[in-house]
């Protein structure tokens, strides 16, 4: 089979690694730093003296009380303006699925005024307080993901797959344009993980596993966002500042686990997960977040030879470094609300997004008292107040008077950033089959787009659109984009041909071929997290509408958008024509550039993309490639792949944390059962089923299979159990806003004697009382916030029966699922 590799910036650490005596161990199961094996990197803006005598006469003006404000940074959501000007926190930020006002979705304008608001709050020294400008920060990953109509290019594994550092700069460019539009000022981007396990969850973050691709792809993104140093366009008013996350190794956690352990020695950090941040710094980044993640058991806000030694010292990295989401709190001795230690080793801004007035609190004593020195506090402060001046904060006005910000109806989702975006998803699709050189498609020809994925800009996109998980999306959430489906029934009528998007398969008229567009569900972080990589374990839907299109002699091009490679080796078998499309976002034209020819016949875009990660051969991760790094066909390439293995090498029975009852029935790695009043535990393995003393009768009823959910009658106290076969811990679910979602219906005519919680063990659980539901409302997502059950006694760490539903005598109704999840049709909210 054919490999082609592109040319890659070699890695900046052949230097510094080539005087480490071979056969050291270098931090081998230890977290002892040798800074002088690290890369130095070279700070791109020469010294300023000015500069550096306004920092320091504001500083004298500044109290103590204003310094420890600007080492703080909070979310919209859990702060106002009124808070913002007693407080003068230096940063505030929009987490995944925080908007103006509290609502699911916001504009431009409404992000304006936003802005504004914390702007003229933070500015108004009226109660003795320095004026500051604030940062306003949000997860800018893949365009302006955060705004209604901005461009959503495609997501960085894609991208990854174009090899092209030229077109990420201008994607960064563009992006950074849309945010400054919408009033904020800084872009949680680029990510410069090397992801090593594809079952994490935030592996889509990552440009490759490759170094080499991450290397050349970092400083190309930074100037993209932040301008050029030494150019007069560096942190215009056309630009936003930029931040290298999550240092450091976060891709490379054991088992992928989002906010574990890099169990590797200190040679494999440097090799592979350092590679981006000598350009990145060398490219004059004005930020670093710190990794949730750990380097051989330390967390990093808890690694000073690192961020200190290492980023601050030996890189000579002169922006600031921030904490993610209270990540502070996972240190050893510290809580949310208190973590002297993150600042010491070397964080000048923690992220506090709900837990801010508690950090601020105890910070401002530890500072008085000595435990944080004042060396160190001022040291940060400066830092932060540097990169504000360089943004020319002090003298740009109100966010909504800055030139993008006038213009943003001309600036967000322009034409010419969807042109860029459409560029983009051309450059980055990979073909790994073309049997019959099927593609490219007649755009004469009758064309049916199927699948799940046909007419979903929600599932193109990914995670990080729109919120924070990217679902419960539908396409009218996505004004001027264009789904894969969409994008190429336009360019077949435009030749004069016709398409049909059935994505159940059902065409109204037998189709000369079909495009089938399937693959993962939109995900973000440690939702993603899985136990292998099997594609949709226990649901072959997808692969039996291809084999049913194929059966009746129809020819099939699979489009799989994945985040990630997965195990697909049987729908690849099964189709004619096989693409990787990644997760291309809002522009689905794009795919169609490439799969369909001109209407004269030539082909005006071949496949330029090749695999930025290799392909797996099973299930297994870490497995040998089915198809390896850098592969990727053209239609030059008259190749007939061989049937693949279908064999995965793994049973699909994995348990998940985060998914306990299915279609009525408990999960692999789960078991169900019901109590009554009398203790004694029946356990469930079938219908019906009930408990010794009758007090809960459980039988099977319809909702959208046969036999798909259960209806619970209670004659008295009992209860329903999902327990695990292990303990599971969902302390990081629930510092996110994660809710344990059941999908139920109630029947009885009030809910006020139902709970649903929590078990952690004897005497140990947490429960919500579920409280007024009418039974006219049908079935509902019903959300009951971690967080609840967490402050009704639940221990997080130690969570053994994951979904618990009790109820009292005259309660009655039915229940399909239990999962974790971010969207509710209901929010049952905390207990006061």
């Amino acid at each position: 089979m054919p490999v082609r590799y592109l040319p890659l910036t070699r890695i900046l650490l052949a230097a510094a690694l080539a005087g480490a005596p071979l056969g050291i161990a270098l931090g081998d199961g230890t977290t002892t730093v040798h800074p002088a094996l690290w890369p130095q990197a070279h700070w791109p803006l020469p010294a300023d003296a000015a500069l550096e005598q306004r920092v320091a006469a504001l500083m004298a003006k500044m109290s103590v009380e204003d310094k420890v404000g600007q080492l703080i940074q909070a979310d919209i959501a859990s702060i106002t303006p009124e808070q913002m000007r007693q407080y003068h926190l230096g940063s505030i930020l929009a987490g995944g699925n925080s908007k103006p006002g509290g609502g699911r979705f916001a504009t431009a304008a409404q992000w304006k005024a936003l802005a504004d608001a914390f702007y003229h709050a933070a500015m108004d020294g009226s109660g003795g307080h320095t004026a500051i400008p604030p940062l306003f920060g949000i997860d800018a990953v893949h365009g302006d993901n955060g705004t209604v109509g901005a461009t959503l290019f495609p997501q960085n594994s894609t991208l990854g797959n174009a090899h092209d550092p030229a077109l990420l700069r201008a994607i960064g460019a563009a992006t950074a344009a849309e945010v400054r539009a919408t009033g904020l000022n800084w872009s949680f981007a680029p990510t410069l993980a090397v992801p090593q396990d594809l079952r994490w969850g935030r592996a889509y973050e990552g440009y490759s596993q490759d170094p080499r691709v991450v290397a050349s792809y970092a400083g190309a993104m930074v100037e993209g966002l932040q301008g050029t140093p030494g150019t007069r366009d560096f942190l215009d008013d056309a630009h936003a500042i930029a931040s290298a996350k999550h240092f450091l190794a976060d891709g490379g956690t054991k088992d992928g686990k989002d906010q574990g352990d890099a169990q590797i020695d200190e040679r494999t950090l440097i090799a592979t997960h350092a590679a981006g941040y000598p350009p990145a710094i060398a490219a004059g980044v004005q930020t670093v977040m710190a990794s949730f993640s750990s380097w051989n058991g330390v967390k990093m806000l808890g690694n000073k030879g690192l961020l200190t030694d290492v980023l601050k010292r030996r890189m000579d990295f002169q922006g600031f470094v921030v904490g993610d989401w209270n990540a502070h709190g996972q240190i050893p001795g510290c809580s949310n609300v208190d973590c002297p230690a993150a600042y010491n080793n070397g964080a000048d801004m923690l992220m506090a997004p709900d837990s801010w007035r508690g950090l601020y609190e105890h910070t401002l004593a530890e500072v008085k008292s000595g435990a944080i020195p004042m060396a160190r506090v001022d040291d940060a402060v400066a830092r932060i107040l540097r990169v504000k001046f360089r943004m020319g904060l002090f003298t740009a006005g109100a966010p909504s008077t800055q030139p993008l910000a006038r213009d943003s109806d001309q600036v967000v989702g322009s034409a010419a950033h969807r042109a860029l975006a459409r560029r983009a998803v051309r450059e980055s699709l990979v073909l790994l089959k073309n049997d019959g050189n099927l593609l490219p498609l007649d755009p004469h020809r009758h064309i049916l787009v199927a699948g799940e994925g046909a007419d979903s800009i929600s599932q193109q996109s990914g995670g990080w659109t729109l919120t924070w998980q990217g679902t419960g999306l539908g396409n009218a959430d996505f004004p001027g984009a264009q789904s894969i489906g969409a994008g190429i029934a336009a360019q077949a009528k435009a030749a004069g041909g016709t398409a049909e998007i059935a994505p159940d398969g059902h065409y109204k008229r037998k189709p000369d071929v079909a495009v089938v567009v399937f693959g993962e569900s939109p995900y973000a972080e440690f939702q993603g997290d899985i136990a292998n990589l099997l594609f949709h374990p226990g649901d072959d839907h997808d692969l039996e509408l291809i084999r049913g299109l194929r059966a009746q002699g129809i020819p099939v091009v699979a489009v799989f958008l994945s985040g990630r490679p997965l195990w697909v080796n049987r729908e690849i078998n099964a189709a004619d024509a096989f693409v990787a499309a990644g997760l291309p976002g809002s522009e689905g034209g794009g795919v169609a550039d490439v799969l369909l020819r001109k209407p004269d016949g030539t082909i005006d875009h071949d496949f330029h993309g090749t695999l930025a990660f290799a392909w797996p051969g099973t299930a297994v991760a870490g497995g040998k490639p089915q198809f390896p790094l850098g592969y990727g066909l053209t239609y030059a390439d008259h190749v007939t792949l061989p049937k693949l293995p279908e064999q995965s090498g793994v049973s699909g029975n994995e348990r998940r944390v985060d998914d306990y009852l299915e279609k009525g029935k408990a999960t692999a790695g789960y078991t169900l059962s019901l109590a009554g009043a009398d203790g004694q535990v029946v356990a469930v393995g079938a219908t019906p089923a009930a408990t010794a003393d009758d007090h809960l009768r459980m039988t099977a009823i319809d909702y959208k299979a046969q036999e798909d959910a259960r209806r619970l009658d209670w004659n008295g106290a009992a209860s329903l159990t999902v327990a695990s076969t292990s303990p599971i811990d969902l302390d990081r679910q629930t510092n996110g806003d994660v809710m344990l979602v059941a999908t139920l219906r109630v029947e009885s005519p009030s809910a006020a004697s139902v709970w649903i919680g929590m078990g952690c063990g004897h005497d140990c659980r947490g429960r919500v009382a579920l409280g007024n539901a009418p039974a006219a409302a049908g079935w509902q997502r019903v959300g009951i916030p971690l967080k609840c059950l967490r402050a009704a006694g639940a221990d997080m760490h130690h969570i053994v029966a994951p979904f618990v539903l009790e109820a009292e005598k005259g309660a009655r109704l039915a229940i399909s699922g239990a999962a974790l999840g971010t969207n509710a049709d209901r929010v049952v909210g905390c207990p006061r």
